[in-house]
Parts: structure tokens; sequence; C-alpha cells
């Protein structure tokens, strides 16, 4: 089986559109491609059995037999082909009492992206003739820092190519670095448990590189739930219970570095404070418990703070780095795909990109994307869900500018047409008889045919465009020089080389 040219779906097309059922007895079946034929045949085998409770002899007759002919075919098949597959069987003769049952089997140009079994008195044709209006795509990608979905937008159809997740961790799940819920901590005057701050209260924290203290404002609070805490016991009987991996400052002899509350033992030095200042105080026990506990994490405007006299990471700047790397990974993952499923896509006439304003703009302003991909970026557009269905909210927001790129790629088209007329007119052909003889050369690079001309003729060139290799541009007259082309046959061409 030969897949079918543009042209030979449009012949196909137009031929099976002539056909009309006396009754609901003209079948249709798409089979997408890479989909099993096997279970196709099963379930038209099943379809037959229910064929058999239709009342009318003469319908029950043609159905099962249209049934039994693509059941036949089907049986012939080794897989189904490369682009899927469409079926077409019926009783077609326009004698009532006589029989004229046709089969046709066709491999579209195109993937086949859907799966029908249809009983009617019509063939359905809308998937096939999508296909024709097809003759460029759009790439699309919805994104943000947690989830990407790339697409395609062929003609009026949507396709969902890629989905993506970021594995960036929530605010809400950042709190892995928490403290016991009494933990207190220095403000101006007094402390405060950690349960009890306020934002924008101001705690106590620590200049590293003065060895000063300062304070901070606490910006953030939410609980967490950890089945694990370490009480980490110090010289001057204080203690302090966390999370496995909070981070606290330890000094040794290269100075003063993180280090994450499980990897701490006896023995380390902790950097510290009191009510006079920094302390440097050793670690004397540490214990593991084990149950529900109910934790407190902060997120402050510094690096640091010090709670229960222990200095503290702030988490949420560790979680900021954590995440701002796995974000740029994931940026870097986005591209990477968008790079394997546009870059070699000769059809690909733009892409657009949706999401948040801040993360397409990063994304897209950080040049992640191949040049060749940035420079076809035609809009970005604010949309609020990243997932699969974002891509159709994108498309529905992007209507303007879409109908805007055909226009200007005509307009472009059309002045570098008329540009090469004026300028080198042995490279161009204007009206039918050139462009022929030009076509026969094989001299054509570009057939420019205007929407207004006969469909005899648009049909007849674009054959011989086909077989040369010659790409073929149909152009509408609703621009200034779409009207002119028009007024001037309707038909002409760019060469590749002058005949």
């Amino acid at each position: 089986m030969t897949v079918l040219s543009r042209d030979e779906l449009q012949e196909t097309i137009e031929e099976l559109e002539k056909h009309h059922g006396r009754h609901t007895e003209l079948i249709t079946v798409y089979i997408s491609a890479g989909y099993d034929v096997n279970s196709v045949q099963r379930q038209l085998e099943a379809e037959k059995s229910t064929a058999k409770n239709i009342k009318s002899t003469a319908t029950r007759k043609n159905v099962i037999e249209a049934l039994e002919k693509i059941v036949r075919h089907l049986k012939s098949l080794k897989k189904t082909p490369e682009n899927g597959l469409a079926l077409f069987a019926g009783n077609i003769s326009k004698i009532e009492g006589q029989q004229d049952l046709q089969l046709w089997d066709i491999e579209p140009p195109m993937p086949l992206k859907i799966r029908i079994y249809r009983c009617d008195k019509e063939f359905v044709l809308d998937a096939l003739k999508e296909m024709l209006e097809v003759t460029e795509v759009f790439g699309l990608l919805v994104m943000d820092r947690k989830e990407a979905a790339i697409g395609l937008l062929e003609g009026k159809r949507i396709e969902v190519l890629q989905k993506m997740t970021s594995g960036v961790p929530s605010k809400v799940r950042a709190g892995g670095q928490c403290l016991a819920p009494n933990s207190w901590v220095g403000l101006n005057k007094g402390n405060k448990d950690i349960a009890d701050l306020n934002l924008t209260d101001k705690i106590r924290a620590l200049d590293i590189k003065s060895n000063k203290i300062i304070f901070t404002r606490v910006e953030n609070k939410w609980e967490v739930i950890k089945n694990k805490v370490l009480e980490i016991f110090v010289e001057d009987e204080e203690s302090i219970i966390s999370s496995l991996d909070h981070t606290f400052f330890k000094k040794d002899k290269h100075g003063i570095k993180e280090i994450i509350a499980k990897d701490l033992k006896e023995g380390d030095i902790l950097i510290c404070s009191n009510n006079y200042g920094v302390l440097e105080l050793k670690v004397i026990d540490i214990k593991q418990k084990e149950g529900n506990f109910n934790l407190i994490d902060i997120e402050t405007e510094g690096k640091n703070f010090f709670a229960n006299g222990f200095l503290v990471h702030n988490s949420s700047q560790r979680f900021h780095r954590i995440t701002e790397g796995l974000t740029k990974e994931f940026y870097k993952r986005i591209a990477e795909e968008m790079k394997k499923i546009f870059f070699d896509n000769k059809k690909l006439k733009g892409i657009l990109v949706g999401g948040p304003i801040p993360t397409k703009d990063e994304f897209l302003d950080g040049e992640y994307m191949a040049t060749k991909l940035r420079e076809k970026v035609i809009g970005r557009i604010d949309v609020g869900d990243t997932s699969g269905s974002g891509l159709k909210e994108l498309v529905m927001k992007s209507q303007d500018i879409l109908a805007s790129q055909e226009i200007m790629y005509e307009k472009k088209l059309l002045e570098k047409f008329f540009d090469t007329l004026g300028r080198n007119p042995e490279m161009a052909t204007l009206k039918e008889p050139d462009t022929e003889q030009a076509l026969k050369y094989g001299a054509v690079d570009t057939l420019i045919l205007s929407k207004e001309t006969s469909k005899k003729i648009v049909k007849e060139l674009s054959k011989l465009a086909e077989d040369t290799g010659a790409k073929v541009e149909i152009v509408s007259t609703e621009t200034e020089e779409g009207d002119q082309f028009k007024n001037l046959s309707g038909i002409g061409s760019i060469l590749r080389f002058k005949v």
C-alpha cells in the first residue's frame, strides 16, 4: 500500500462524497497510526453479530457484506500502515435492488490520530479533509516551574506531544528544615516561641562576615509534620529539637561551614549565642526520636537566625538554591525536548509560548532554546493552565497572532515574487503557460496560486509541482498584494534556475 499524496487524497475524498446510502449502510473505519489492526478486526467481527439484528433485509445484507469485505482486507495486512488506515465500504449502486459493493483503503499523507467505526448514510471524511487544510504547523508550549506541555497546532487540531514535570517542590513541602514549636528566638525585646511568631517580626541572626548579631525579618511561617527528629545537646545545658535535615553552622579549623543535623556528631563545635554575644559550643549528645511531630519552619529575610541559641540556616535560602537549580534543569529539559520535536520540522511556521508572566519570559530570555527555534517564537501569551488542556487556552488567546502571521506570510511571499519579477524577471514566471513549462523543466522552486484560481488548474499545476519537488503556496485575496496577484492571472512561480 502506498501513501496517498495530497492531490490523490483530494480526488478520493471528492469521489467518496458522491456516494450516499439508501439507509445507514455505508461503513467508515479509521485506524489510528500505531493501533493494532487485529484489535480492529475483532471489533468488526463483533459488529457483524450486532448487524444481524437490523430489521431491513436489504440493509442488513449490505452492512454485513461491507463489514466482511473490510475484515477480509484487514486479515491480509500484517500490521497497521505507518500513517494509519482509513477504510470505506458499502453498496454504492444507484439502482435499488442491485448491488455494487466497493471498498476503498487509504493510507493518508499524515498520521491519523483518531479511531472511528461508523455506519451511516454517508462516509465520514472530516479527518481526511482536515489533512488537506494543513500546509503548515505551529509549535505550542505552555509552562511554569512545575510542569510543561508541548503540542502541535495542525490546522484546527491541537495535538499534545509531550507532558513534563520539573520535580521542583512547592513552598508547602519546602519545610524540610524545621524546628520544635517551642523553640525560642530572640527579638529586640525578649524572646518568643517560633510557633508564636508574626510576619514582619524581627529576630536575632548573625552577620557571619563581621561576626555581629543582627536582626532579620520573618517573611513566612508554616507547619510541617515529621516522623523523626533529633534532639541536639551542647555544653552549657542548651538543646534544640529539629528535623534531620535542618542546617546548622559548625566551626572547624577551616572556619565556619554548614552541616545538616543528621551529619552532626559528638564533639562538633556549633555556633551559638547568648545575651552577651556569639559562642562556640561543643555537641555533647544527640538523640533521635520517632513518632508524629508537629514542627514549624520559617522563612526570613536573611540567611540564618538563632533558635534556642543555636545558629541555624534559613531553610528558604537553601530551598531557593535547590529550586533554582531544579528550575534551570527543567528549562534545559524543555528546550531539549522542543529541539527533538521541532528542529527538523520543515512545516513549522512559528512557535507560541504560554505561561505565567515571569516564567515564560525567564525561559525565553534565558536563551535555553536553540537559536533557530527561538527565532520562530511569534507570541508570548499569559496562560494560567500549564497542563495539556492549557494548549487550547494558548491557541484561543493567539487567534489574532495566527491570523496576522498568515497575512504577513502571504505579503512577504508576494513581495518577494513581485520583486523578483521586476528586478530579475528570468527567475520568475507569470500566468499559466510559462509557469506550466517551467514546472515541466523542474525549474520551479515555489509555485504560487491564488485561491480564486480554478480547481482544475490548481490540481494540474500542483501535481506537476509535487512531481518536481516544488513548494506550492495558495494565497488569499485578503491583502493588497494578493488581490493584485489575482488580477495578474493568479498563477506564478519563483524559479530555481533560468529556463
